[in-house]
């Protein structure tokens, strides 16, 4: 092997084990988060992963790369998933799998409290740039894919789909708008609020969209 081929093969070994390490960091920080709180603290972070905060940064540049990171983990591993699954679920109607979707974000307010309030936290705090896009590209994936899949029924009706950007944004502004104001004070039982989010939702839309074909 050449002296350039030792070379690439030791750089190559290098890329991954930062890669590696940086995923194993930012596995333990998502922990902190749940066991600590929305607060983010490197100190804790780092004793969660067994090192110090000095080989912590080794990995990233400072604490807004690090949360930076922890929020791309939730919206790639928790919520993108868990809500584009279940809009891409077969449902027996329309309403149905609305309200799945709704459903699907207010559990996880419930199920993650401490990483959905550390996650829309970070959206309004000056910081890293395009830290607060991270969040706000979480909900535009949502409406866009939303938006497809009413567009693809007007179109199957041979009517125009640009309508149906507004409708998705609107749609999901309205049910994260109203979910978060509900995870801050509990009004109702979180059931009677996927019933109230998916009424209101449903109410607009059912005016809206043709119906679906049947088989």
């Amino acid at each position: 092997m050449t002296p350039a081929g030792r070379s690439d093969g030791r750089s190559s070994r290098w890329t991954e084990h930062r890669r590696a390490r940086r995923v194993e960091f930012v596995a333990a920080a998502v922990e902190s988060v749940r066991r600590t709180g929305p607060e983010l603290a490197v100190e804790d972070v780092a004793r969660t992963a067994g090192v110090s905060k000095t080989v912590l940064y080794r990995y990233f540049a400072d604490k807004d790369e690090l949360v930076d990171a922890v929020l791309e983990r939730v919206s790639t591993e928790i919520l993108l998933p868990r809500l584009l699954g279940e809009l891409a679920a077969d449902r027996p109607g329309d309403v149905d799998r609305l309200r799945a979707v709704v459903a699907a974000f207010v559990a996880i307010i419930e199920e993650e409290p401490a990483l959905y309030r550390f996650a829309y936290a970070q959206a309004g705090r000056a910081g890293r740039a395009g830290r607060a896009d991270l969040v706000a590209q979480t909900e535009r994936e949502v409406a866009e894919a939303l938006a497809w899949v009413m567009g693809e029924r007007l179109v199957d009706h041979g009517l125009d789909p640009a309508p149906t950007a507004t409708w998705a944004y609107g749609v999901v502004g309205m049910v994260q708008l109203a979910a978060h104001w509900w995870s801050t004070v509990r009004t109702v039982p979180a059931a009677e609020l996927v019933d109230q989010l998916t009424a209101l939702a449903w109410g607009g839309l059912s005016t809206l969209l043709p119906p679906a074909p049947t088989d």
